[in-house]
This record gives C-alpha cells, sequence and structure tokens, in this order.
C-alpha cells in the first residue's frame, strides 16, 4: 500500500542525536581521505597536510555553524545542489577500482537501497554500526602514530621542513581535500525523521565537524611518523617518499607503521566506502522527497510508503540513478568536480542563511543562534570563493564540470519547479478572495494596492483612480493580516474586520470604474507577504500609503515599507499625504540621473491635471555634474507621450541638495521623486537624500521606485 502525494503521511521520527551524529561521521570519513592524502603531503609538505586538515576543519566548521540555523528552521526541505552531488559526484571513482568490481558495486547498491527502504530506523542502526567500524580502524591508525612518535621521537624530524613548497600550495590542497570534510549537510535531510530535531541537528552537526577534523589531523600526523628516515627502501625525506606514491601513499605509510597496516586499511576503506554508500542514498532521497513534497519535483518523489512509512518514490529514482552511474557512466569525469561542488554547496547555504535572517529575523524560531552573526558566513564564503579558484591549479576538469550541473539545476529550477513550488502553510495562507468584475482581463495592466486600513485607504483613492485610468489597469486590492506567532492559525479571521473596512472604501469608490480583485491574506511578516502576493498575480505596479517616518527601526522608511520598497519585483509607488480630492497643477520631479528618474516623470505627468498640469525636471549642481536635460526629457516625453509645453527644465546652484529641492517644492503642489538606488545594507542608520526630502517637504509627496529586472537584483546584493 502507498500514499497519494497529497496525503498527510509523513516519514517517522526514529533517529536519535546519535544516530544522526553517526549518519554524519558516516559521510564525512570516506575512503577519498585515505587517497588524498599521500597527494596532499607531496604537494604541501609534512606541516602543510595537517595544517590543510586543521584549517578545513575550522573552515567546515564555519559553514556547520550556518548549517544549523538553516536546518533548525528548514530541516526538511534542501535545495538541488545537493541532491544533485549525492545523485552524480559522491562515488569516488578510485576507490571503486580499489576494491570491487562492477557487479559487485550493484549488488552492494541494491543491498543499501533495501536497507533504506526498511526505513530510518533500520538506515540509522546499519549506518550506525558501520561508522563505528570505520571509525575504531581509523583512530587505532592515529593512536599508533601518536605512540610511535613518543617512543621515537627521532621521527619528528619528519617534519622539518615543515612547509617545502611554501605557503600558498596550503590552498590547493585544501581545495582539493575539502571533499573529505562533506557530509555533516547530510544530516539536515534526516529533519523529518530526527527526534528533536530542533536541538540534536544543530549539536550533531557541530560534533561531526569536531570529531572528524580531530581524526584526521592524528592521521595525517600519524602518517607523516610512520616512516623513519634512512630504512630500507627510503631514499630522502619521509615525506617526499610518501608522495612519490601519490594516493597510495598513505597505504605504504600505514604499512611501515604497524603489522599488518595494508589489511586494517583495506577494512578502513571497506566500511568508508559501505558508509558513505548509506549515507548517499538516504541523503538523495530525502532531498529529492523534499523537492517532490513542495512541488518543485514531479509528486511521484513525494509518494510515502504506508506500512514503512519511507518516500519509495524518489527512492526508487535515486536507485535508478545510482545503478546507472555504477554500471555505465565514467563516474570519474563526473567526481572530478566534487570539491567545487560542495564549494558552491556550502557558498549559497553561507548566502541564504544571511539573506534569510535579513528578510525573516523576526519570524522564525531558533534552537541555535550564531555568535557574531553574519561575520562567520561571510568568512565562510570569502574562503570557499579562494580555495574553488585555486582548484585550477589541481584539475581544470572541476571547472567544466561542475558548471554543468549547476546549469542543470537552474535548468531545472526556472523552467519546471518555479512555477509549481507551494508555500509551506505557516508563511503565507489566503483567508479570503474575491473577483468583483465579469468581464475578461487580457491586456489590462495590473496593479496592486496594499490597504492597511480605512485611514490609509482614503489617501489611494484619488491617486489610484488616475493610476488606474492611464495604464488601463485591473486592480489587486489587498490586505495582510499579520497574526502574532502566539495565535493559533484558525483564530486568524478575528484580525480581518480592519482589512475588510479598509478595502470596502477603496471599492466603494473605484468598482464602477475598473475591474477589481481583493485578497485578504493571513502571514507572519507583512512585507514578505506583499512581495509573495506580487509574484504569483504577476502585478506591475504597487501602490502604497505611507504617514511618515518612524524612529525606532533600523531603516529609515519603516520596518514593513523598507524590505518591500527592495524587494519587490515591479514598479512601486508609495503615497504620502495625497489623499482628499486635491488637484494638482504642477509637480516637481528631482532628477539625479537614478534609475528612477524616468518613472517619476511619468507618475508625475499621470497625476497632475491632465489640461494644465505642469512638470518640472529639476536638477541642483553641487559641482559634481547635472543631469543632460535635453536628452533625458527628449527620450521621456516621447516614451510616455507627455506633451512638450507641459514639461520644462530647470537647473540650479546649491551646497545642499535637500534644501534647493525644498525650497523650490514651496512652489508647486506635489513632489515626485525616486527612491535611493543604493543597497539596504547601505541605507542602515542614515537616510537616503529622497527620504530626508519625504520627511521634511510638507507638500504631498511620492516615491518611486522602477523595476530593472537583473540589474535591480544584482544592486540589492551589492
Amino acid at each position: 500500500m502507498a500514499s497519494s502525494p497529497g496525503s498527510s503521511s509523513k516519514p517517522t521520527p526514529e533517529l536519535s542525536l546519535f544516530h544522526v551524529t553517526m549518519m554524519g561521521l558516516g559521510m564525512m570519513i570516506g575512503a577519498g581521505v585515505f587517497l588524498g592524502m599521500g597527494i596532499s603531503i607531496g604537494e604541501a609538505g609534512p606541516g602543510g597536510v595537517v595544517l590543510t586538515f586543521a584549517l578545513n576543519g575550522l573552515l567546515a566548521m564555519l559553514t556547520a555553524l550556518t548549517f544549523a540555523i538553516y536546518t533548525v528552521r528548514f530541516a526538511n526541505a534542501l535545495g538541488w545542489p545537493d541532491g544533485l552531488y549525492k545523485l552524480f559526484g559522491a562515488a569516488n571513482p578510485q576507490s571503486v577500482e580499489m576494491t570491487l568490481v562492477k557487479i559487485v558495486a550493484v549488488v552492494t547498491a541494491i543491498t543499501f537501497i533495501y536497507i533504506n527502504f526498511r526505513g530510518a530506523s533500520e538506515t540509522g542502526k546499519i549506518g550506525a554500526f558501520i561508522t563505528m567500524g570505520q571509525t575504531l580502524f581509523v583512530v587505532t591508525i592515529g593512536v599508533v602514530g601518536i605512540v610511535t612518535a613518543i617512543k621515537d621521537p627521532a621521527r619528528l624530524a619528519n617534519f622539518t621542513p615543515f612547509m617545502p613548497k611554501g605557503w600558498s600550495q596550503l590552498l590547493v590542497t585544501m581545495g582539493f581535500t575539502y571533499v573529505a570534510f562533506e557530509g555533516y549537510e547530510v544530516i539536515a535531510q534526516a529533519g523529518d525523521e530526527a527526534i528533536d530535531p530542533r536541538r540534536n541537528l544543530p549539536k550533531a552537526m557541530i560534533y561531526s565537524v569536531c570529531i572528524v577534523t580531530t581524526i584526521y589531523i592524528l592521521v595525517a600526523f600519524a602518517t607523516v611518523v610512520s616512516v623513519k628516515t634512512g630504512t630500507q627502501g627510503v631514499e630522502g625525506p619521509a615525506w617526499q617518499w610518501i608522495g612519490s606514491f601519490h594516493e597510495k601513499g598513505f597505504g605504504e605509510a600505514v604499512s611501515r607503521l604497524m603489522p599488518f597496516g595494508n589489511f586494517i586499511l583495506t577494512l578502513a576503506v571497506i566500511f568508508s566506502s559501505t558508509s558513505a554508500l548509506n549515507a548517499t542514498i538516504y541523503s538523495a532521497t530525502r532531498a529529492s522527497y523534499a523537492l517532490g513534497r513542495d512541488s518543485m519535483l514531479p509528486k511521484f518523489f513525494a509518494l510515502i510508503h504506508t506500512a514503512k512509512k519511507t518516500p519509495y518514490g524518489s527512492l526508487i529514482a535515486t536507485s535508478v540513478v545510482i545503478l546507472i552511474v555504477t554500471t555505465v557512466l565514467p563516474t570519474k569525469d563526473v567526481a572530478s568536480s566534487a570539491s567545487i561542488m560542495f564549494l558552491f554547496l556550502f557558498f549559497m547555504v553561507n548566502l541564504c542563511v544571511i539573506k534569510i535572517r535579513r528578510s525573516m529575523a523576526d519570524e522564525l524560531t531558533y534552537g541555535f543562534l550564531m555568535p557574531l552573526f553574519p561575520l562567520f558566513p561571510i568568512l565562510a564564503i570569502i574562503c570557499q570563493i579562494v580555495l574553488a579558484v585555486w582548484l585550477v591549479h589541481m584539475s581544470i576538469i572541476a571547472w567544466i564540470v561542475a558548471p554543468i550541473w549547476i546549469l542543470i539545476g537552474l535548468g531545472i529550477y526556472w523552467f519546471y519547479a518555479r512555477s509549481r513550488a507551494t508555500t509551506t502553510e505557516d508563511e503565507i495562507l489566503i483567508l479570503e478572495e474575491q473577483k468583483h468584475h465579469k468581464k475578461p482581463l487580457e491586456g489590462k495592466y495590473p496593479i496592486m494596492v496594499a490597504v492597511a486600513n480605512p485611514a490609509n485607504a482614503t489617501q489611494l483613492i484619488q491617486s489610484t483612480y488616475r493610476l488606474c485610468g492611464a495604464k488601463d489597469a485591473h486592480l489587486e486590492l489587498i490586505h495582510m493580516v499579520q497574526v502574532p506567532d502566539q495565535i493559533s492559525l484558525h483564530d486568524a479571521e478575528k484580525y480581518t474586520h480592519i482589512g475588510k473596512e479598509g478595502l470596502f472604501e477603496v471599492m466603494l469608490s473605484l468598482a464602477l470604474h475598473f475591474p477589481i480583485s481583493t485578497t485578504i491574506r493571513y502571514c507572519r511578516n507583512v512585507a514578505r507577504g506583499i512581495v509573495s502576493a506580487i509574484r504569483e498575480k504577476k502585478t506591475k505596479m504597487l501602490v502604497l500609503g505611507w504617514h511618515g517616518a518612524t524612529h525606532h527601526t533600523l531603516f529609515n522608511l519603516g520596518s514593513k515599507i523598507d524590505p518591500i520598497i527592495e524587494q519587490s519585483p515591479c514598479n512601486v509607488v508609495v503615497l504620502k499625504g495625497c489623499g482628499g480630492n486635491k488637484v494638482f497643477k504642477s509637480a516637481l520631479v528631482p532628477i539625479a540621473g537614478g534609475p528612477n528618474g524616468a518613472l517619476a516623470l511619468e507618475i508625475a505627468s499621470i497625476l497632475t491635471a491632465p489640461d494644465e498640469g505642469m512638470v518640472t525636471a529639476f536638477s541642483v549642481d553641487t559641482g559634481r555634474g547635472v543631469v543632460d536635460f535635453d536628452q533625458f526629457v527628449g527620450v521621456n516625453s516621447k516614451k510616455f507621450d507627455i506633451p512638450r509645453e507641459n514639461l520644462r527644465t530647470k537647473t540650479v546652484k546649491a551646497e545642499s541638495a535637500v534644501k534647493a529641492i525644498l525650497k523650490e517644492a514651496k512652489n508647486h503642489d506635489l513632489v515626485v521623486l525616486g527612491t535611493t538606488h543604493k543597497p539596504l545594507l547601505a541605507q542602515m542608520g542614515r537616510m537616503s537624500l529622497p527620504e530626508k526630502i519625504a520627511c521634511r517637504s510638507p507638500k504631498p509627496v511620492v516615491m518611486v521606485k522602477s523595476d530593472s529586472g537583473v540589474r535591480s537584483w544584482i544592486r540589492r546584493w551589492i
């Protein structure tokens, strides 16, 4: 029996802190570290190999802290880069060549596929057993190395010279071996099946990184001291002798360190490979299940087996891909991009957690708070970029294969997932939606008006009427009901009466003239709710009301309007003091050459009286240059069909642009100006020039922001 995608079935929480920690360890301690140890010693020297793993551990911890924040809130949803890499890049080609022929690999894969089908409990128990075994073997090698160095201190001379090839080689070996620290992100996929995920997932990530870093440093130390210089067969410094064997160097060193060294190493490789396989199947299955559940992949991926409570749809898809990769595809070329893919994944996670904290900081319940945020994510991003660039010195193939997978993921998102993705219940909920028109709306210009309350609605009516008339618009009235976290979702409707009153006020004036739809939505954050509605309705212009600056927020327009202006993917018009039956015979449009000047000119021409209205494009010469008015006015008067006799230009010289504009504004009925084009983070703690004018001017003010597509998106981040 199987449940449908739309049913309420979900995986059963069965994994304890121990199980998820062991799962992370199993994924991190793979055969790759054994193969990379010899190469790293040859590239960076004896001291370099120890520092390589120590610094990589520090870098991994920075990202693990980020993952801990991200996972606590989004424990059951991880993006496509991790899932695709798990499917295609996790198999280590050298380890397959060392151990098993393809038919044995297929049998092994099928065995662990079946174990994953049995359920998370069986997966966790088998994974924990295998991980304990591989950890025991690896720790044994490290302990024997320390004991050997204590008994024979002369072996410590192997660390001289400490960095024979220079410090720059550290970047090469760190980038090459960084893949040995991937794996703790598999813990994120255990969100649906972990016991108390808010508490256990961050702990498991931090514990696994600390344990693995310690083990790797021990093993690196043991490798360097394992060979005694001058013994039979060892020519030159010990580190050079180990490095000369490349990927086999670690095995040769261990064989000289302890009896049955090769046998113990073989067991460690077998345990590491099977442990990584188990965690890979689990991780890929849960990642694709999460994407299927959110409609970013077909619903088949979200099917849950009724009896086993496992996502069997995504497991089948994962199994098919793994078996094809195992038997057919040349995995060597694909796996060569492993480090870059994980650097990219961790780069995106660090970037996203900054974005999430910025836009949803007061909405989330955190089980883990990172100290000194966002210092650690920024440091991690810088280090990951540097390591990715330096990987060119190790493998050019990685820079060919990795972008291909990234483009595939972007293609899946843009052409399939983007339009189908569903919003989670605790983000936004439509409480009431009505259409008050009967005619088809093809060709209508979609304008959305955000109505907060009746007082806000009155100043929106006249300006909205003129905008809708000029644009031949379809009007969408929206009210966002912000319900506190402690209030149940079922009680959200109690907060709608004020919004309904405001919507009714606007509808009485505009419904007879334009097609109107109304929407009332529940949300935890008004700004994010409005931006989400804009994307859903494909709105081209948003109209807001503003009563003036607040004095208790980090930014200046207010905690709601600031992020709306910054993030809205459409033109934004903010009205201040435009209520009543005011007739604007003249409008002042300050122009400074920014991207919003043209829209400000258009809005001013619409809001002024149609016959006798005069628009003045105004510039202040502060000694830094002025706008080329002839070109600006000529282009935009034709673009917006503004009669030339109703448009004039004026330039004045002054030391203060704000004072000059406020002085000129006294001679006009309306001021229309563009918002600042500076990034939101650059505005913290001080007002921009448009905001100063909007706050100080006694005249009605309209602030506008134009949608500049890709350029606007880049500008918001840089």
